[in-house]
């Protein structure tokens, strides 16, 4: 789909409306939606730029994109780890959003519990990128693995360890286990 995008602009669009979805919720779970909407529309231009650059040898479209996606999220690091720590200290307030907002399938920053806020805040940033993939763009390993670039058992290796951290800096009330 993206090689006929260089033949055929109509092809990539199709490449838009096949990812768009998952990779917004994504970067929306990771910087809010505010700076969802522009770092999605950086991600989709950075990669309708990139297309022919694209080698499927190295690799499939979707990790891809949330390659330039997480690197784009680099540029705003400082201020989703500002943000993570205002959230543990403040709290959040309780969800005022009507019922198909409270039943919506992505997950924000604002909507973070505070402590889950902290402890996140608590991890390096390479063990939070493989965390925040794996649970917001729901990514599998290898797919973890093409975006950030490192082999297969680096992955598994921040998560069994960002895991680890927090399930030690989070609170355990018995109902059910993070």
């Amino acid at each position: 789909m993206l090689a006929a995008s260089l033949q055929d602009g109509e092809e990539f669009t199709a490449l838009y409306d096949r990812y768009f979805p998952a990779v917004y919720r994504y970067v929306a779970g990771r910087l809010g939606r505010e700076a969802a909407d522009d770092v999605v529309a950086e991600t989709f231009l950075a990669a309708f730029r990139r297309r022919a650059a694209f080698d499927p040898a190295r690799g499939a479209v979707r990790p891809w994109l949330y390659g330039i996606a997480t690197n784009l999220i680099a540029q705003h690091r400082r201020t989703e780890t500002r943000r993570y720590q205002a959230l543990a200290r403040i709290g959040t307030e309780p969800d005022q959003a009507g019922h198909e907002d409270r039943v919506a399938s992505s997950v924000t920053a604002e909507r973070l519990q505070p402590h889950l806020a902290r402890a996140l805040a608590g991890l390096s940033r390479k063990d939070r990128d493989v965390v925040l993939l794996k649970a917001l763009g729901q990514l599998g390993n290898e797919e973890i693995a093409a975006v950030l670039g490192v082999p297969y058992g680096t992955v598994g290796s921040r998560l069994n360890r960002a895991r680890r951290k927090l399930r030690a800096d989070l609170p355990f009330d018995g109902t059910e286990g993070p």
